[in-house]
């Protein structure tokens, strides 16, 4: 693969390397202060909580065998009914217990800054190879303690009219400034974007929300960028539109993670939580969205929870 001009270009524009000191491994995290939270806290009028993630299910689950490895959830019981004692032949106190093998970005998730790389580095510059067969030796996703921040909805579908995006859509920073004017927020430092293309809204068909395509571009990296957004996240598989810009592979991933340090969420179910912000004309909330400490991981599954 061959990266183009316009990329280096953004990329040089964009890059965060030192930014938060020569030993950071969260990036854009670093901009979620305590005064963002205050002022994410101060986003709560009704109280009403909309939940923004996918169930983890075999059955349910949007995994159609395109990326190698990558499954739907498997569950399964490890006890069922058992008693803690055995031996106690009168005992009527008993336990279940279960366990699930999950691929971590299966169904609603962040990448973290481990997940991709480039040039031979990862964020920061660190280097591609510190990870391993153990894991992320650097930018693992347990490096990102809490994501608590303000949310803000960006609804480019509903910008344009539409339910769902048409296939393949270039989402353009002028579709977000569109959708911020919308929203009537201004989006802050310390913000944590979603981007809602109506692509959930596609299931339970789960070759359409694959190929759906619609997505963000390079140029947006740039938006991004000047508002210092701690992360984004979208109603979509692949994040960025299909098919890739310039054919480059995933050009957007390697802007938003390698150079920016910008955790990406995919996967996210935003279409409820859009039909409320459409309702009272609040597009800004609480968002808690902490990924799971699983140590030395370049993802992880999370339920995001919107509470306006």
């Amino acid at each position: 693969m061959t990266l183009t001009p316009e990329f280096h270009e953004i990329a040089e524009q964009v890059r965060n390397w030192g930014r938060w000191g020569d030993d950071d491994e969260i990036g854009t995290i670093n901009l979620i202060t305590p005064e963002v939270r205050r002022r994410a806290a101060a986003s709560v009028r009704s109280g009403r909580a909309f939940s923004l993630a996918m169930p983890l299910d075999e059955v349910e689950g949007i995994q159609v065998g395109v990326i190698p490895g990558r499954n739907n959830p498997v569950h399964r019981m490890t006890l069922v009914n058992g008693s803690l004692d055995p031996d106690d032949a009168a005992a009527d106190a008993f336990t279940s217990d279960d366990a699930v093998d999950l691929s971590m970005q299966a169904a609603t998730h962040w990448d973290g800054l481990g997940h991709v790389s480039y040039g031979g580095h990862l964020y920061n510059g660190y280097p591609a190879d510190s990870i391993d067969d153990a894991g992320a030796g650097r930018c693992g996703i347990h490096r990102i303690t809490s994501l608590t921040s303000r949310g803000v909805l960006l609804d480019v579908a509903r910008v344009k009219g539409l339910d769902v995006l048409e296939a393949g859509y270039a989402i353009t920073a002028a579709d977000l400034d569109a959708a911020e004017d919308l929203a009537g927020v201004t989006v802050e430092s310390g913000d944590v974007v979603l981007v809602r293309t109506g692509q959930a809204g596609l299931l339970p068909d789960k070759w359409a929300y694959t190929l759906g395509g619609a997505g963000l571009t390079l140029a947006t990296a740039q938006w991004f960028h000047a508002h210092d957004v701690a992360a984004v996240a979208t109603d979509s598989l692949i994040f960025e539109v299909y098919p890739f810009e310039g054919d480059m592979t995933l050009p957007v991933h390697l802007l938003h993670l390698v150079e920016m340090g910008m955790t990406q969420g995919q996967n996210w179910v935003l279409d409820e939580l859009a039909a409320d912000c459409a309702d009272d004309g609040h597009y800004d909330f609480l968002l808690e969205a902490s990924p799971l400490p699983f140590v030395r991981a370049v993802g992880s599954p999370v339920n995001p929870v919107a509470v306006k």
